[in-house]
Parts: structure tokens; C-alpha cells; sequence
């Protein structure tokens, strides 16, 4: 007996479910079926009303080139002006191409003096060559973007540094910690090889993320670690005992170092990847890569123990720790 209509589209649409599921394939009511992916790996910035969307390569760039303004002391609109104009000159990527001899960032030639082809494909370098000409600029700070992004570069098109000023705002704001908890990255971080705690009483990995952060903001007082490994004033199973976190302090508690302690935690999302970061805890936030890393920064609640209210809340210090298997 052949079967009704209504038969065969029920069986039909039983079928493409078994189907679906069985290929990892999703069905979402109203929109058809569409695979079961992990979210797509980038960043964002949102303040205001403004957001600002980065792949992982764009974030890490950025993400220096507002650090180095912050370890020189620098205004975020020192900040503003950099990133603007790396976005013109490379898309916020390290290029190792360009007009003529150009390269890196900053698009900058070896040969008008900005240094070797080496040194100018390494950000921090960079970064640190182009505010060394813009601190020269008499009041760069009420100059335009345009115009102080120019009397660096010397640009055949200056007024393409304006098309990149609200994003450039948006992300120095953010990098700079003038805005707090706005700057998260979606991370699919996969597990790493166990490691063994060295010398100093860190991992290898997590004292990469030590030495990182050195290089961008310069020396910080850090702790949670000692030679030989530490087994107390932690919670039980905090990564500290194996070597896998560092704190990073911004004492004493204040609104300056608070904005610090932004600067490093965001700065640090930014890198997640690249360093194998797994969680971020500053401020009463906490953010975590992997599965839960597109929920951005979350609240943190400290845990039920005696101890000093600031330092379990992480008022005074940023605490990273790294992935292992």
C-alpha cells in the first residue's frame, strides 16, 4: 500500500534528523539546518554603543600596541592615534611586505631610519619607534588623528587615518583599561602537554606569560610561585600549587591601578591563545578560554574562606593561569 503524503514527510523529516544527528548537524527551528560548530574564534570591544570585531592575529597586534603606550606612561589618545594608524598602514598585521621596503604594523622603512627589517616586524619594537616620533609632535594631543598620524608617517594619504579613529577609540579605551571588561576574545583552546615546574617554581608555559607581560608593560611585581613550587595560601587545586598561575599585582587599591590591573586582564585575553592562557580573574570578573569564552567576562564570586576581602575578590592583583591536559 503506497503511503499517504503526510507519511512520507513525517518519515522524511525523521530521516534528515537521524541524519543530522548522526553527522553533527543541527537543526535550529526557523533557520534550517546548519552544523554544529564551536563559535567562531575572534575578539570584540564594545563601549558605548560602539563594538569593534578582531580575529585572534589583529587583537594580539593591538593589543601591544596599546600595552607599550601604557608602560610608557602614555594618554590613550597616544594609544588612539597608534592604532588608527596601524589599522591604515596594515590592518593591525605584522606584514612582511610593503611599498618599497615597508614593513611590519607601522608599515615603517629601514631605509628612512626606523631600523632593521628585523626590528621593525617586531611590535613591541615598532610600537615603541612610532611613539618615539609622536612625543616628539608639540601638543600631539589636541591635534587631529589625521594630522598627528601624518607628521609621523608622512603619508601620500593622510586622511585615510580618519576612517579607522572611532574603532581606533573604541580599542585603545578598552587595551588602555579606561574601560573595564569591555575586551573579550572567543578562544578554542585545545589541551597542551603537562608541564614541569622549573627553577623559579613555574611551568614553562606560565612563565612565558610571566615574561610576556615584562615585555610589553615592562617589570611587575608578581607572586603566587616560588623555587620549589608552593602548597598553601591557595584554594584547594588552585593552578598555583602546580606552577600553572602567576599573579600580577596592582597594589596599592586605587583608581589609577585599577585601570592598570584592566590594561593587564585585557591585554591578557588578547594573547590567550597565542600563550595557552586558560583563566583571568581580576575585579571581581573572571574569563575563561575554551567552551565558556564566549561569554566574555563573567562574575566572579571569591571563595567561602577566611582571608583578606581584596585580595579574594582580586582587587589588588590580576591572576592568570595556563592550560594543561
Amino acid at each position: 500500500m503506497p503511503m499517504k503524503r503526510g507519511a512520507i514527510v513525517a518519515v522524511g523529516l525523521v530521516g534528515a534528523l537521524a541524519l543530522a544527528v548522526g553527522a553533527g548537524i543541527s537543526w535550529i527551528s526557523g533557520k534550517g539546518v546548519g552544523p554544529l560548530l564551536p563559535p567562531r574564534e575572534q575578539c570584540e570591544a564594545t563601549v558605548g554603543t560602539s563594538t569593534v570585531v578582531l580575529d585572534l592575529e589583529q587583537a594580539e597586534a593591538a593589543a601591544i600596541i596599546a600595552g607599550v603606550a601604557v608602560r610608557r606612561g602614555l594618554p590613550p589618545r597616544a594609544a588612539t592615534i597608534a592604532l588608527a594608524t596601524a589599522y591604515q598602514e596594515s590592518g593591525l598585521r605584522n606584514l612582511a611586505h610593503g611599498d618599497r621596503d615597508s614593513l611590519g604594523l607601522f608599515q615603517q622603512r629601514p631605509s628612512q631610519g626606523w631600523g632593521t627589517a628585523a626590528q621593525v616586524q617586531d611590535p613591541h619594537y615598532a610600537a615603541w619607534k612610532f611613539y618615539d616620533a609622536l612625543v616628539k609632535i608639540k601638543n600631539y594631543e589636541q591635534l587631529a588623528i589625521t594630522v598627528a598620524a601624518d607628521r609621523v608617517q608622512r603619508s601620500a594619504y593622510p586622511n585615510a587615518y580618519a576612517d579607522h579613529e572611532a574603532d581606533a577609540r573604541v580599542l585603545a579605551s578598552a587595551l588602555t583599561g579606561q574601560s573595564k571588561g569591555v575586551f573579550s576574545c572567543t578562544v578554542d583552546t585545545a589541551s597542551l602537554k603537562a608541564e614541569t615546574i622549573g627553577k623559579n617554581g613555574l611551568t614553562p608555559r606560565a612563565e612565558a606569560v610571566r615574561q610576556d607581560l615584562a615585555k610589553t608593560f615592562g617589570p611587575l611585581p608578581t607572586g603566587g610561585y616560588a623555587p620549589g613550587g608552593i602548597s598553601t595560601g591557595h584554594m584547594e587545586g588552585s593552578a598555583h600549587y602546580e606552577g600553572r598561575a602567576v599573579d600580577i599585582f596592582v597594589k596599592p587599591i586605587s583608581t589609577a591601578n585599577t585601570v592598570k590591573g584592566w590594561a593587564l586582564a585585557q591585554y591578557l585575553v588578547a594573547q590567550a591563545e597565542r600563550l595557552g592562557i586558560r583563566t583571568i580573574i581580576f575585579s571581581d570578573h573572571i574569563w575563561t578560554s575554551g567552551s565558556r569564552s564566549d561569554n566574555g567576562w563573567r562574575d566572579y564570586t571569591p571563595p567561602d574562606r577566611a582571608g583578606n576581602t581584596a585580595t579574594l575578590r582580586h582587587l589588588d592583583h590580576v591572576h592568570v593561569d595556563v592550560i594543561e591536559e
